[in-house]
């Protein structure tokens, strides 16, 4: 494909996204663009890395390019926003924004009047601008402004800077059939890929660019499965042994699923559920290629479904990673912030309370429950554990193991916590806390 017509792809995937958005709210944008190529399968796999940076590149800065479009007196639309991301912040000028815009077969047609009027009032200028106010700046709703400066205070620019930033690839290698991480990273490297241990997690593999991973003799032999960092450390605090009861009460795929049944050695029992039977579906084969045996699923109807009664006061370990902002995670997904409202946090945040409330009783006397979310919003962290512990006076934090001590903070209420952010840790935001049932 001619560079034009990449442009023209973007836009048109934007297009759709606008148009998604606009019906259905939660519709993500990795699904789009997987069904934009779908629907166009001549467009090989160079052109289909070119048009989805473009998009994501967009979405990261998407602030600061609409404040830069306001500006100008116009109102953003995706090609718009296209145009002024390639002038701005890939610094071309106008003559090569006017070669892109050529209206020849499958580019964007030619600029008009009014957009050649906008770029002569943005020459010269920068994408990020002094006189920005944080949103837009720092890319990000005016809405979320309070709750992002009480999670990071004078670190608001670093922590939105790297969570601007593209997230490393990492491995979670699979202790079950690869003997070590070092004999992990030398069978990537005979297949021609670099990697190194990861700096917190003692069972984790970065890989020093991106690849298709899932085509790798490694992952097919069930040697690894992908996990960020951070996602890794969190489901290592559940320190199950073989031959104990765990329940995963929000397993999806199974990714954390997985991480557990490597630790308890494929000895004991792991019950994995989920509200959605979709999600559910996906983990036999996961299950199958990484040798795990130890694990049944069950779609449950929601946090009061009667099934889980049957399992009340049983279980030595309980993982609740609750549904969430998903906030943790815009450097894979820089979607979310600009889908993601104040309703739905409010929405979130019942929803985790139940949630958290039915899975506390499971726990049998002794037993313990870790809270997970990849929010960066205390809302639904530290807030939640403050009301859930005042209501729930059986229950205390539990101290991590000591491999995560120089991880844990300590806020200002005494409670000791896990919480990992990009521009500290450099995995995606998380936060977990460990519940013991006196």
């Amino acid at each position: 494909m001619k560079p034009s017509a990449r442009v023209q792809s973007a836009i048109e995937v934007l297009e759709n996204l606008q148009t998604t958005w606009e019906t259905k709210r939660h519709a993500p944008m990795d699904a789009l663009l997987n069904d934009y190529f779908k629907a166009r399968r001549y467009i090989g796999s160079k052109d289909r890395g070119a048009i989805a940076e473009l998009v994501y590149y967009v979405l990261r800065n998407g602030g600061a390019i609409e404040w830069h479009i306001e500006k100008t007196g116009r109102a953003a639309n995706p090609r718009r926003v296209v145009m002024v991301g390639l002038y701005l912040g890939h610094e071309l000028n106008t003559d090569d924004i006017d070669a892109l815009f050529n209206e020849e077969q499958y580019a964007p047609s030619k600029l008009t009047d009014a957009e050649k009027g906008m770029l002569e009032r943005l020459e010269g200028k920068k994408l990020n601008d002094e006189n920005m106010p944080a949103p837009a700046r720092y890319n990000f709703p005016d809405w979320m402004i309070g709750r992002l400066k009480d999670s990071f205070g004078d670190d608001l620019p670093a922590a939105m800077e790297a969570l601007n930033a593209q997230a490393p690839v990492d491995l979670r290698m699979n202790s079950l059939k690869c003997p070590s991480v070092a004999d992990l990273i030398h069978a990537l490297d005979k297949e021609g890929h670099l990697a190194t241990p990861t700096p917190h997690s003692p069972i984790g593999v970065r890989l020093k660019k991106r690849i298709a991973a899932f085509n790798t003799q490694a992952f097919q032999d069930g040697w690894f499965e992908m996990q960020d960092e951070g996602s890794q450390i969190v489901a290592q605090l559940v320190d199950a042994k073989p031959g104990d009861k765990v329940i995963d009460f929000c397993a999806g795929a199974g990714g954390k699923t997985l991480a557990i049944a490597a630790t308890m050695k494929n000895k004991g029992r792991i019950l994995a559920w989920d509200t959605s039977e979709n999600r559910l579906k996906q983990m036999p084969k996961r299950l199958a290629r990484a040798g795990v045996n130890n694990v049944q699923s069950h779609v449950i109807k929601d946090e009061s479904d009667q099934f889980i009664k049957r399992h009340k006061a049983s279980a030595d370990w309980v993982i609740v990673d609750a549904p969430c902002s998903g906030s943790g995670t815009w450097r894979r997904n820089p979607d979310l912030k600009w889908r993601f409202t104040l309703e739905d946090l409010q929405e979130l945040k019942l929803l985790q309370q139940k949630i958290l409330a039915s899975a506390s009783r499971l726990i049998k006397p002794g037993g313990k429950l870790v809270y997970v979310t990849c929010s960066i919003f205390d809302d639904e962290n530290i807030g939640q554990i403050k009301q859930f512990l005042g209501e729930h006076q059986t229950f205390k934090v539990a101290h991590p193991g000591k491999m995560w001590n120089k991880l844990t903070s300590a806020p200002e209420t005494g409670l000791t916590v896990l919480q990992l952010t990009p521009h500290k840790d450099g995995t995606d935001g998380f936060f977990a806390v460990v519940l013991t049932n006196q």
